[in-house]
């Protein structure tokens, strides 16, 4: 990382306590950035690439010289010149052609290979940070929305990289050609300048308009993802939302459209009078040969040809300039953004979490607030979840439960205080390897719609297809009676979108999503975020007092293990060791289910009003 990037990553804090995005990294940097990642990976297609190109770029560019010299041959009646004239137009013709096929092969097979790459690096560095901050800041998502739509055609920079190096050459090779007729004639690349300059101005102009709107283009997209997905299709119909739904879409993409037509009409207007310069330079050239130095038909004839090549190797050259400024290069600037904006989120020095729990994890005046808000989800939060104890955390909505869930997961670091984990802060630890010592579902678990043995089995990567061991979870979670109820059991496809898939209510999704929790054989910390919040009061009970009993027994808690049960059922509450209750963002009570109800504070007054609810 350079002294100027490491300046950019580490921007000052608002006054507000958010830290404001960092800026994009230099051009420079991230070009060579992007050369690193192709050398390292593809280094011998790279190679072969340019070598083609510029084969390629040299007999066109020879294209003038040639007829030249066959101007010069018809008129001076000297045969070996036409000769001469006449063969290198062939050797041109078909030279160019031939290289044009092998250069095109190599480099579509160089984009194909980079493409798998450049877009496994961005899954892989998205992944790697260890927060979720940049997936719910809108400022992050704006950027990382167009990175996303760059990334899958990010492998062209290399392409436009290639061209621009090609075309350069050819005009070189031109410029000197019309050297030789008079020095003077160098001024067309002058004349060229506006042109250049508006083609490089363009892209930029136009891309950073379309990230000042990018929101609307978000809203655009998500509301057309409304109208025809499967998922909100029954309530459009039934509240009579379509028409308003498509009145809105059309609001946003009008948004988003509006501001991108009007510069682009502003540089168009820029850039024809940028072409007009040259063209009337280009006149101006042909004149000077023909009349003030008369050179004679060959010079001409060079010129003429020279020139319309030159205007169009200046026009293909500042496009593809502006190009790989305007687009190509703000895509690598995000993704060395990217990678940047991840390693400033790792640990310096990461310590590894410990091979058993020993003392536990402890929170220490831990607030926290989410990126861009003003109120503090969590606030002076003083905590020991002693190693080896079940810990319900319990609340009314809002109260701050599945934030304290996030913390302890290390998706969040706290805004003040730290977490410790027997006596280690989560904050300097490797984020990779805690995870792989966790556990866990959640209320907002995702659908992995795979065959339902995958779709529990990633649970524990590694263990995907122990068969043995699925079961294993799926027995835990309670989640048997759905494996039996599908046709080919933990065979069969989940979803019915596609071949062979079947469709599973949210209850019986929950389980599978609970199993998959149960995966992972030897986890510090167990995290169940309201994972059952669709099934009965009675079948969660049943379930977690199976699993609290079988946690607490010596053979399951060798190492240490802490299980975190998040639950609005009081039921389910009581069976735990230790009762966390949160109350306005706040630790207000800790204790066991007997002792909170014994103090008569909000524990007892929540308990007792959804004991008198059941009856």
């Amino acid at each position: 990382m350079t002294r100027s990037e490491t300046m950019g990553a580490a921007a000052a804090p608002e006054a507000d306590g958010i830290d404001p995005i960092e800026p994009l990294p230099p051009a420079g940097r991230s070009l060579w950035r992007m050369f690193e990642l192709g050398w390292q990976h593809e280094r011998g297609l790279l190679s072969l690439s340019l070598a083609t190109t510029l084969a390629t770029m040299l007999p066109d560019a020879l294209l003038a010289w040639w007829l030249r010299l066959l101007a010069e041959g018809l008129t001076d009646g000297t045969r070996r010149t036409v000769v001469i004239g006449v063969a290198g137009l062939a050797v041109s013709s078909v030279a160019t052609w031939w290289l044009s096929i092998i250069a095109q092969r190599v480099q579509r097979r160089f984009r194909d290979r980079i493409a798998v790459v450049l877009e496994a690096h961005v899954a892989e560095l998205q992944l790697a940070v260890p927060t979720l901050e940049h997936q719910e800041r809108p400022e992050y998502l704006d950027r990382l929305s167009v990175l996303r739509e760059q990334v899958f055609t990010l492998d062209h920079l290399f392409l436009s990289l290639l061209s621009t190096v090609g075309w350069i050459f050819r005009l070189l090779v031109t410029v000197a050609l019309l050297a030789t007729v008079h020095p003077a004639l160098v001024l067309l690349l002058v004349a060229a300048l506006p042109t250049v300059l508006s083609s490089s101005w363009r892209p930029e102009v136009e891309r950073r308009t379309q990230e000042r709107v990018a929101a609307q283009e978000r809203q655009a997209r998500h509301l057309f993802a409304l109208g025809t997905n499967a998922g909100p299709a029954k309530e459009l119909r039934v509240l009579g939302l379509a028409p308003r739904l498509q009145q809105r879409r059309r609001e946003a993409w009008s948004a988003w459209q509006r501001p991108r037509a009007r510069v682009r009409w502003r540089s168009a207007g820029w850039h024809a009078l940028g072409w007009a310069c040259f063209g009337v330079a280009y006149g101006g050239a042909i004149a000077f040969v023909a009349a003030g130095i008369d050179a004679g038909v060959g010079p001409v004839v060079l010129v003429t040809a020279a020139g319309q090549r030159l205007s169009l190797y200046i026009s293909a050259a500042a496009s593809e300039l502006g190009f790989l400024r305007g687009f190509w290069l703000d895509a690598a600037r995000r993704l060395r953004w990217l990678e940047l904006f991840t390693a400033a989120r790792r640990p310096a020095e990461a310590a590894p979490p410990p091979a058993r729990l020993e003392d536990g994890i402890r929170l220490a005046d831990v607030s926290f607030r989410y990126p861009g808000s003003a109120a503090w989800a969590l606030r002076h939060a003083d905590l020991h979840l002693p190693a080896g104890t079940v810990v319900a955390i319990a609340g009314e909505n809002g109260a701050g439960k599945s934030t304290l869930v996030k913390l302890l997961a290390g998706l969040y670091r706290p805004t003040e205080g730290r977490v410790t984990v027997d006596g280690v802060d989560l904050a300097t630890m490797e984020p990779s390897a805690w995870r792989e010592r966790l556990a866990g579902a959640f209320q907002d678990f995702f659908r992995f719609e795979l065959p339902a043995q995958h779709s529990v089995g990633v649970g524990d990567e590694p263990r995907r297809d122990d068969r043995a061991a699925v079961e294993v979870a799926v027995g835990a979670a309670g989640a048997a009676d759905v494996v039996a109820r599908l046709p080919s059991g933990l065979d069969t496809q989940l979803g019915s979108a596609w071949p062979g898939g079947v469709e599973v209510s949210f209850g019986q999704w929950q389980k599978v999503g609970l199993a998959r929790g149960f995966m992972r054989q030897a986890p510090l910390l167990l995290l169940l975020d309201e994972p059952t919040a669709a099934l009965d009061a009675e079948t969660e009970h049943a379930l977690f007092e199976r699993y609290a009993d079988a946690v607490r027994t010596a053979e399951r808690n060798e190492d240490g293990r802490i299980t975190v049960l998040v639950s609005h059922r009081f039921s389910t509450v009581r069976m735990a060791d230790l009762i966390v209750v949160l109350d306005g963002a706040a630790v207000v009570e800790v204790g066991s289910h007997e002792d909170l109800v014994r103090r008569g504070g909000r524990y007892a007054e929540l308990f007792a009003i959804q004991a008198a609810a059941f009856g």
